[in-house]
């Protein structure tokens, strides 16, 4: 028998039971858009995520105190500026920020960040003013009490107005708005970029924070190249400065920098999508475990048939072949339709992600589909190859 009589025979048999052929696509359908989806899904986030903490800037270092200790002082960042100590680091933002409400005639705006640090702060966390300019090192000198908002904020209390010149009061103390900050995307289940404030650092300490230790201090690298000398010569001053507690094996502080981040980023976003990718594909099995059963019922049906054509010389590899050839096509033709509604399906936005697709997941699901097709089609297939024909006859 021919490649093309099987696939005839094949498509007469899939013919011959639309709905239930068409139920055994769904399933198929389901799991491969599903497997698709999912993965693209989890793709969407993984490159929303690395965006996010690209933004941040390729050449920052962030210090933080760990455990609470009141360890970056004033005298800490200071040191850090050091062009001796510290040839490849190029600007020090010393970083005071709370939580504030902000007020404009009447409305309220609550923001997670209210930041206070020097102009150099705007370059090295990759957050360039769009209108308006931003503050500067007289005003930080000054105490000047100026603030530069993100779109966010700007949406929520000047609607279709230019903020650049308004005051607004932040928990009580008048502040001038002098500029925007240009929007900056958001990774889906993090904090808004857009939703933040940043005025003078002496500013801030004098309205709300109080003169106490930094929240943390971004220190920007001379480049991308540089980024692990500036912070071995970061780390050489910070151990000099600050004093280990007696007994403590870790240090009371510790840098981070977008690349070990975005590191960290990427194997987590690749278990999280394997993890998605594996839980769709139980959908597969099950579309699996429905061939198997409509092809058992298709063996049954066809059980005259199939002892009509032994009779006449077919061997056994024929009608195995049919058979196989029907459960293969089934899942096929199935897992064409899943690939068309993953493509469709990827143009929405799914709990808050622009899914991402994917080529080799494309290639991988259909693979799966026609494995699947194969492997449990093979059980009905050879009950099929298997009947004596003088039982098939017998069979009503």
């Amino acid at each position: 028998m021919s490649v093309f009589e099987v696939l005839r025979f094949a498509v007469r048999g899939i013919g011959a039971n639309k709905l239930r052929s068409g139920l055994t696509m769904l399933g198929i359908l389901i799991g491969v858009a599903a497997v698709i989806l999912l993965v693209a899904v989890g793709n969407g986030s993984a490159r929303e995520v690395a965006e996010r903490i690209e933004a941040l800037g390729t050449k920052t270092l962030t210090v933080q105190g760990v455990g609470g200790g009141d360890v970056l002082t004033r005298e800490v960042a200071e040191a850090l500026d050091d062009p001796v100590l510290a040839p490849d680091v190029t600007s020090v933002s010393p970083v005071a920020s709370t939580q504030a409400t902000l007020t404009y005639e009447g409305t309220d705006h609550s923001v997670q960040q209210f930041v206070g640090s020097y102009p150099s702060y705007f370059g090295a966390s990759n957050s360039p003013v769009e209108t308006g300019s931003a503050f500067t090192e007289e005003d930080v000198a000054q105490g000047r009490r100026v603030v530069v908002i993100g779109q966010t904020v700007a949406e929520e209390l000047f609607p279709g107005l230019d903020p650049v010149g308004e005051e607004i009061t932040v928990s009580g103390a008048l502040f001038t708005v002098v500029g925007v900050l240009e929007e900056k995307s958001s990774a889906s289940g993090f904090m808004d970029a857009n939703d933040l404030a940043i005025a003078p650092l002496t500013a801030v300490q004098q309205a709300l924070v109080g003169y106490g230790p930094f929240n943390s201090i971004i220190v920007e690298a001379s480049s991308s190249e540089k980024v692990a000398d500036a912070q071995s010569q970061v780390s050489l001053i910070l151990s000099q400065r600050i004093e280990t507690t007696a007994g403590s094996t870790t240090q009371p502080y510790r840098i981070q920098n977008a690349s070990q981040l975005l590191e960290t980023q990427t194997e987590t976003a690749d278990t999280f999508t394997t993890l998605l990718g594996a839980v769709a594909g139980i959908s597969l099995l099950v579309g699996g475990i429905g061939i198997t059963n409509i092809m058992l019922v298709t063996v049954t049906e066809r059980t005259r048939e199939i002892g009509i054509r032994k009779a006449l010389g077919a061997p056994r590899r024929v009608i195995l072949t049919q058979f196989l050839a029907e459960a293969t096509m089934l899942s096929l033709l199935g897992g064409g339709l899943g690939v068309a509604a993953a493509l469709v399906g990827s143009n929405f936005t799914i709990v808050g992600v622009k899914p991402i697709i994917v080529p080799s997941s494309i290639a991988l699901a259909l693979g799966v589909s026609v494995a699947i097709g194969l492997f449990f089609g093979s059980v009905p297939a050879n009950r099929a190859a298997g009947l004596r024909p003088i039982d098939a006859l017998r069979y009503e």
